[in-house]
């Protein structure tokens, strides 16, 4: 039995962390979602946005083309920002493609067996080139951050090899003076766990953060990404992150509808709450049978149901 002391002790730490995780409640206001995925042209985006009653949206593609916003011109910019903000929408994260390609001298386990001589060659100096000036496509991703008002950008940490860990070392030096630079442009960059890169899962996402304790070096969460290579989302993956840098969530459709991926989460938002997260939740509908603005609709539905 618990004796006086230890009950009030137990019950008052109960209350401190009830107290702090209603602080810290996820509701309509923090819950963004990816503008290509919601609409095929940024003004379908943006009703969709009205729809739902929502503040924020992430960026990718301007929707329905290939363009990306990461990279848009200062002339082009400058109009797009000033429609969002137009209509009472902030960007929440931009999601860029930094250092999403084969890092050159290694050789990608996605594309091992399944290149002529000639296609590599081609795409080995593609990427050499994109090697070559990731510092400036960096300031190019900050430029638009800025432009954006939004201090979040997304990176990679290249095509996955055969034994990752092994390049984490060179993946280090190589982000240790992008970040310096976000750091003096006031930025913050955001790993994604992504399966097909060599932080895969949440579990070696963590483990590389681990070697680079950067005050501007973090992670945007997509529960969903390390299911491929194993990992159970939740609880396992959640846990092993350094919660403290964690600074994007991102949903997948799959993981909020009745499917067979479908995660608790309920129980998510509560321990995100419960950790002191203070970022906001992106939808990425992610669908490809030509449904993807069906389900978007319909998994925003159900996500605003839980945050209500």
């Amino acid at each position: 039995m618990l004796n006086r002391r230890a009950f009030l002790g137990a019950s008052l730490a109960a209350g401190l962390v009830g107290a702090a995780e209603r602080k810290n409640r996820i509701g309509r206001n923090r819950i963004s979602a990816i503008s290509d995925e919601v609409g095929t042209s940024p003004a379908e985006a943006l009703r969709f946005a009205k729809e739902f009653g929502m503040e924020w949206l992430e960026l990718r593609n301007v929707p329905g083309t290939k363009t990306p916003y990461f990279y848009m011109s200062p002339d082009m910019l400058k109009p797009a920002a000033a429609e969002f903000r137009d209509n009472g929408i902030r960007i929440s994260f931009l999601n860029t493609s930094l250092l999403k390609f084969a890092m050159p001298g290694t050789e990608p386990l996605n594309r091992k067996g399944k290149e002529t001589p000639e296609a590599r060659a081609k795409r080995e100096a593609r990427e050499q080139v994109e090697f070559d000036n990731r510092t400036d496509n960096l300031r190019k991703c900050i430029a638009a951050a800025h432009a954006f008002e939004t201090d979040r950008v997304r990176i990679f940490t290249f095509q996955r090899v055969e034994n990752p860990t092994s390049l984490y070392p060179k993946i280090v030096e190589i982000l240790e003076p992008m970040c310096k630079i976000a750091q003096e442009e006031g930025v913050r960059l955001l790993i994604e766990n992504e399966a097909s890169t060599n932080c895969g899962t949440s579990a070696e996402t963590a483990a590389f953060l681990k070697l680079l304790p950067s005050k501007v070096l973090g992670t945007n969460w997509d529960s969903l990404n390390g299911t491929g290579l194993g990992e159970k989302p939740f609880p396992d993956g959640y846990e092993s992150l350094p919660k403290d840098r964690v600074w994007n969530v991102q949903i997948k459709g799959k993981s909020i509808l009745d499917t067979p991926e479908r995660l608790d989460w309920a129980a998510i938002l509560r321990a995100l709450e419960r950790d002191g997260y203070t970022g906001e939740l992106g939808l990425e509908t992610h669908y490809f049978d030509g449904t993807n603005m069906e389900k978007s609709h319909l998994s925003m539905t159900e996500i605003m149901k839980l945050v209500s």
